[in-house]
């Protein structure tokens, strides 16, 4: 048996993916190296990944330098660099992409956040960035906001692959799952086949942790009843969550579609970081180990699970536990749907600050190149 607890996770159904990307992993050969060592099955990314990995490299500057040179503005530069890093990216995963018949192997791209609230927009945008990038294993984040729903449906009809994105309560992952399904159902009425449209929903986890403790702590922590629950609210919904999958897995609804080649919608585990030290590094990835679902991981939480992970089947496990947390936090005043929609909100806004932030940097550099003297 394989001592890489990463490769064991992957024995038990779960896909490994790493949330960062970066040009450096390609040229150093490091993703490579994980593909390979790891079973790393994929990547995702968002405005705030390429805001850090951008700024804060020297591996683009020679290529900033060029564009500042012929880009047209910001934007033009800002697309050339990421589309670079995803097209590499989606070439390296691509035997991946094929060896598990399109189960795995995607990179995944995020429609401008500024979109998050424009359905018609955020269609358009994501078809042109499906198109552009003209891959099989590529998949489009949209966000799961209430005018994200829609357009996903009408993504999944024109067979464009999506990954539906920060999700925090349950009564939106449930409506995710029924426009996921319509999608499909449209392409059944289109007579169009269902076999090559693949789809994630992402399920954040410490964002609910943070927000929920920060509650509990001004409660007071005296009150072992208050304290007990800090930690629980993010792995008891994720549990809720998975039981919600199960529910559609098992449904009439799914069924005819799965007959007619439809992919499932996986739930994948994301925000997998563990932002409060006093908790487990690995706190986001060993109790959530289930078939049929997909962990991405941070660099730092990848590495410290491949040093000290123990994987086991425990997402169906401590059920009832999950619910008394769920009960325990109502009854102190904390109800998770409450919780969710600000952390969606909050959640658009922390993606906007780094994609606006990243481009006024372009544009700096841009200014700086056109005007310094030849």
């Amino acid at each position: 048996m394989t001592t890489n607890p990463l490769l064991r996770i992957r024995s038990l159904g779960q896909s490994i993916w790493l949330d960062y990307i970066e040009r450096g992993m390609f040229e150093s050969g490091e993703l490579a190296h994980l593909i390979k060592r790891d079973g790393l099955a994929g990547i995702t990314s968002n405005p705030a990944i390429f805001e850090k990995a951008i700024t804060g490299h020297e591996d683009y500057d020679a290529e900033i330098a060029r564009l500042a040179l012929s880009a047209q503005n910001a934007t033009e530069m800002y697309e050339t660099i990421v589309f670079e890093d995803i097209g590499h990216a989606a070439d390296l995963f691509l035997p991946v992409y094929e060896s598990s018949k399109g189960r795995d192997g995607y990179v995944s791209i995020e429609v401008s956040p500024h979109l998050a609230y424009d359905t018609a927009k955020t269609v358009k945008e994501a078809v042109r960035l499906w198109e552009r990038l003209h891959r099989p294993n590529i998949m489009i984040k949209v966000p799961g906001t209430r005018e994200g729903l829609p357009a996903v449906r009408q993504l999944i009809a024109k067979g464009v692959n999506v990954n539906v994105t920060l999700l925090f309560g349950l009564a939106r992952y449930r409506e995710v799952l029924d426009v996921w399904l319509s999608g499909l159902e449209d392409r059944v009425k289109a007579g169009i086949p269902l076999s090559s449209v693949a789809s994630v929903a992402s399920f954040f986890l410490s964002r609910i942790d943070v927000l929920v403790d920060k509650r509990l702590d001004a409660i007071g922590n005296k009150d072992k009843s208050v304290s007990v629950l800090r930690g629980t609210a993010a792995i008891s919904y994720a549990r809720r969550a998975y039981q919600i999958w199960n529910e559609m897995e098992k449904s009439e609804r799914w069924h005819r579609l799965a007959g007619q080649g439809a992919q499932s919608q996986r739930l994948l585990w994301a925000s997998t970081g563990t932002k409060d030290p006093t908790y487990s590094d690995v706190k986001y990835v060993e109790p959530l180990i289930g078939p049929d679902t997909v962990n991405t991981l941070p660099p730092e939480t990848l590495n410290a699970y491949r040093k000290h992970g123990n994987p086991a089947l425990r997402l169906e496990q401590e059920l009832k536990q999950s619910d008394d947390a769920i009960a325990g936090l109502a009854r102190h005043g904390i109800d998770l749907e409450t919780v969710a929609q600000q952390l969606e909100d909050e959640g658009v806004k922390k993606f906007i600050e780094p994609f606006d932030k990243l481009q006024a940097a372009l544009e700096q550099r841009r200014e700086k190149h056109t005007t310094e003297p030849v």
